[in-house]
């Protein structure tokens, strides 16, 4: 399948042009190719950022200039990419991604066919990994989670879901904010540590009318991005 990496800078990042961040000398966006590339599961990847900065990025095959917000990144991005079944997207700032991370998560995904799955990695597997790692998480029924940076979408549905994205992207890292839109009874038993992740699922794949899928991966490096200095010494310090 193919991938499209978001490393665009919209001027709301604490770290812009996280891309060209180096850690152990060399930018950080190569990790994140490095990994595509060796999972054996990636054909072509596109990245969508600043041209003249990211032309000198190895492993790139198309090369896309940014739009002004994420949405607009993801629907430019998307574009090459717009027939295929199935379509990779990350962000550019998971430097520690394992291939073994990108294969778990591609082959879930796919015994699952859905339109959109979504990683999520409970707080124990993370903890484990990465104990001074500072992440949001939720608590649901199945245990406490955090979100991953990686979808795997089926690009068809871009253009219908567009302004449902939009809120939740702007909520992501709000669980309250997320529970609001997602209604009232997900409130309250998201609020008791209730809800499941298959009325999840039924929400937002009712919410975007299509099949929404979460994936519970025991890879935390799929979900420990860098949007500060001290996650920069953090990867500076987890990466071999």
């Amino acid at each position: 399948m193919n991938a499209l990496i978001l490393a665009g800078s919209t001027g709301d990042e604490k770290l812009p042009e996280k891309a060209l961040i180096k850690i152990k000398g060399r930018y950080m966006i190569s990790y994140v190719i490095d990994a595509l590339r060796s999972s054996g599961k990636v054909e072509k990847i596109a990245v969508i950022g600043d041209r003249e900065k990211l032309k000198c990025i190895d492993g790139i095959d198309i090369l896309i200039d940014q739009g002004n917000s994420i949405i607009e990144n993801v629907v430019k991005g998307i574009e090459p990419f717009k027939n295929d079944r199935r379509v990779l997207i990350l962000t550019c700032d998971i430097p520690m991604l394992t291939k073994e991370a990108v294969i778990d998560f591609i082959e879930q995904s796919e015994s699952l066919d859905a339109d959109l799955c979504y990683p999520i990695v409970k707080r124990e597997d993370n903890e484990r990994k990465f104990p001074d790692a500072k992440r949001t998480y939720a608590k649901i029924k199945e245990g406490t989670f955090t979100g991953g940076n990686i979808f795997y979408l089926n690009p068809q549905i871009i253009d219908a879901c567009i302004e449902a994205a939009k809120q939740f992207i702007a909520f992501r890292k709000k669980p309250w904010k997320l529970g609001q839109l997602l209604g009232f009874k997900i409130l309250i038993l998201f609020a008791f540590g209730r809800v499941t992740i298959s009325q999840l699922e039924r929400k937002v794949s009712e919410l975007f009318n299509i099949n929404a899928k979460a994936v519970i991966s025991k890879y935390p490096e799929i979900g420990n991005d860098v949007d500060k200095d001290e996650d920069v010494e953090m990867a500076n310090k987890y990466i071999a």
